[in-house]
């Protein structure tokens, strides 16, 4: 059965379908990056709310600025904007109809359809998943790339942008212009101060080319801080072929695992659903609750995806399963990840470390460790380093933390330890590579990445330890190097 509105009624009774009434349903939130995460998490919180009746002038319309949204847009047209979500329970699947999306922006070069569109009235919130590589953030000092290429070109082209940002600015002068509030900018990427950094870019992007603009934006508009967490899968030819399980036709379904969280600043200038009936929690102390899982859950998938997949093991549970990185995995969480975290509501550390590894090790989410090792380039830096700086500060360990960034210089060679060919995985790919191959000879080479790595390379303790595992790791392979750090 094709999905659209006119089969809904038609759904298979194991599958739960929208019982409120699409048609009734009125925007309040232009959405930018309408991918598998977005759908299983924002979008869903949302259709838990109109499931009860609640906040149903708060409906998605979907947009992008890529080719890859040009098709996602596409597809999801084409059904009416539903999407399948299926549960991936180890106790059994699920599956449901989400219909909280109502449209999708077209995608034209320089933006004139998002602009307009979030420039209506309506619009209250503007939110993103773009990645956490995606905010224009300069590696080495942690502030605004104004250098960029694409940045270059909206500060010289406002009124036709490449970057979603700079949609958003010019979105922002014509409400400016018309007498409106400025919207919301809510960022929904794993990326720690995502509210905070969502503003510095906006704001200075608009500086560059009107600074009175950047200066009302800063004044009037919110950009809260928020923690997102949901293990999403990509959508592939399995995915695609259980849906079809489920008896629906659906050309873009998401998997999900059974868990999610959503803790959010409530701090939002022109009104907000009521997201805390669907189960999300609004606080002042993100800080804590993002810090937790950036470290632990973030950290957790750097710690065994690069190793995995230079192991030839394919999925994230698979590496639960491997008896040294599964060791590997708790050591370091318990003695150089957790003892640097502070406790939330709800957990401490050490009982959070246990839900990441139940949650890692369900069989059902097939999530790759090309996926997760996929942009270390940010990752490492994002998820790991910071682990690292705050070892060394107490001097606790910080050895396995190195030999997570000596087997991701390792990985950057470009081959696993069978010989086969690890394709691309980095933005940056072809200057790692190289530096890859000189950090073989000279292993500190690798930490003479100063975007990534600062002053790290200065600090023994740290630079010894990355120094003695990549060494070890050349001469006798990833997992000989897991074993001697297991045994030391």
């Amino acid at each position: 059965m094709k999905l659209s509105n006119a089969t809904l009624g038609s759904i298979p009774s194991q599958v739960a379908a929208p019982r409120y009434d699409r048609s009734r349903l009125k925007p309040g939130i232009v959405h930018i990056g309408v991918g598998n995460f977005h759908r299983a998490h924002q979008s869903w919180y949302l259709h838990r709310l109109f499931q009860d009746g609640h906040n149903q002038d708060w409906a998605i319309v979907g947009a992008g600025v890529r080719q890859y949204d040009a098709a996602m847009r596409e597809k999801l047209m084409a059904q009416d904007n539903l999407t399948t979500l299926i549960e991936l329970d180890p106790s059994g699947t699920s599956a449901e109809i989400v219909g909280s999306m109502i449209d999708y922006v077209e995608i034209a070069e320089g933006n004139g359809p998002l602009i307009a569109r979030m420039a209506e009235p309506d619009i209250r919130i503007v939110a993103l998943t773009v990645t956490e590589g995606g905010y224009f953030i300069d590696p080495a000092t942690k502030g605004f790339d104004a250098a960029h290429p694409d940045i270059i070109h909206d500060a010289a082209n406002p009124g036709s942008p490449r970057t979603a940002f700079g949609a958003m600015v010019a979105a922002l002068k014509l409400r400016r212009e018309r007498g409106l509030v400025p919207f919301t900018g809510q960022s929904c990427d794993n990326l720690q101060g995502n509210g905070r950094i969502l503003r510095q870019t906006v704001t200075s992007l608009a500086r560059l080319s009107d600074p009175d603009l950047a200066d009302w934006i800063d004044a009037n508009a919110t950009f809260p801080n928020s923690m997102v967490d949901c293990i999403v899968p990509a959508t592939g030819p399995k995915e695609l072929a259980l849906v079809q399980q489920f008896g629906i036709d659906d050309a873009a379904p998401v998997t999900h695992e059974n868990f999610r969280q959503w803790v959010i600043e409530d701090q939002f200038c022109a009104g907000r659903p009521d997201w805390d009936r669907a189960g999300a929690t609004f606080t002042d102390h993100v800080h804590d609750f993002e810090a937790m899982k950036i470290r632990i859950l973030n950290g957790g998938h750097q710690v065994i995806s690069v190793i995995g997949d230079l192991l030839g093991i394919e999925t994230i549970s698979g590496c639960m399963d491997d008896a040294d990185l599964r060791a590997f995995f708790d050591k370091v969480e318990a003695t150089e990840i957790a003892p640097h975290v502070k406790p939330v509501p709800g957990y401490t550390p050490a009982e959070y470390v246990k839900l990441i590894e139940r949650r890692f090790s369900n069989p059902s989410i097939v999530d790759t460790t090309r996926r997760v090792a996929f942009d270390g380039s940010s990752r490492q830096p994002g998820f790991i380093l910071p682990s690292v700086r705050d070892g060394l500060a107490s001097r606790t360990p910080v050895q396995g933390l190195a030999l997570v960034s000596a087997a991701w210089a390792r990985y950057c060679l470009g081959t696993r330890e069978d010989g086969s060919s690890i394709e691309p995985n980095d933005p940056f790919w072809s200057d790692l590579v190289a530096v890859a191959q000189q950090a073989k000879e000279r292993p500190r080479a690798w930490l003479e990445m100063a975007q990534t790595y600062g002053d790290l390379s200065a600090m023994p303790p740290f630079a010894d330890a990355f120094e003695k595992s990549l060494t070890h790791i050349h001469a006798q392979g990833v997992r000989s190097a897991l074993r001697a750090y297991l045994a030391s």
